[in-house]
């Protein structure tokens, strides 16, 4: 089978700035409260709920995945980048990273008691975003959840270069919140929460984050 393009263009791009991403990225995740807090809920209804281990797909260098194991969580990364995976490995010894992609992850159905997509589906053409939640809903135990950030908005732009000036070539995809929680009821997953960050509170493009679960009945 052919691989996507838009897999290709994304893993050959971060493989190119992954070094410079890991310098750059985590000191402004330390920074973004709002960001914090959303984690903070998203960690303490998985704890609760008792459903199992955490992904976090799309999980560059690996400090959001280190953030929700002091959490509490038993959380592991998975990235499309290999050199990001490294990265990752090297930086979080303790913790576990495999390369794979949202699209198809290697968990057996119901195995995760929670999943987390922070920021990682900037590249996802929205027309494939059925097939990302779809896998996220079979991943996930019964009252697992989800938890998104995302940039809003409704436009595609071409990424040229990027963190530290290296060159990359990705579409990057601003959605609307309530388009991306459309998609995702449709596969079966709830809206529980939203919250929306204007540009100021950003310092770049709005964002929105959903707190997704899996009902426990179908």
């Amino acid at each position: 089978m052919t691989e996507p393009a838009h897999l290709r263009s994304t893993r050959e791009s971060y493989d190119t700035v992954a070094a410079d991403y890991a310098t750059l990225v985590p000191p402004a995740f330390d920074r973004d409260t709002f960001g914090h807090a959303m984690l903070a809920a998203f960690a303490e209804l998985v704890r609760d709920a008792g459903n199992g281990p955490v992904a976090d797909v799309g999980c560059g260098p690996g400090h959001v995945t280190s953030h929700l194991h002091s959490l509490g969580l038993t959380a592991f990364g998975v990235d499309l980048s290999p050199g990001m995976v490294e990265v990752a490995r090297r930086a979080h010894p303790g913790l576990r990273f495999d390369v794979g992609s949202m699209t198809a992850l290697e968990q057996r159905d119901g195995e995760l008691g929670g999943v987390l997509a922070w920021w990682s589906l900037v590249h996802t053409p929205p027309e494939v975003l059925p097939v990302v939640f779809d896998e996220f809903h079979r991943v996930l135990a019964p009252g697992g959840h989800v938890l998104l950030g995302f940039h809003a908005g409704d436009e595609r732009r071409h990424k040229k270069k990027g963190y530290g000036g290296h060159p990359m070539s990705v579409d990057v995809y601003l959605m609307p919140p309530d388009r991306v929680a459309g998609v995702a009821a449709r596969a079966g997953l709830e809206v529980r929460a939203r919250l929306f960050l204007d540009r100021e509170s950003l310092g770049k493009a709005a964002g929105a984050c959903l707190l997704l679960r899996k009902p426990v009945t179908p």
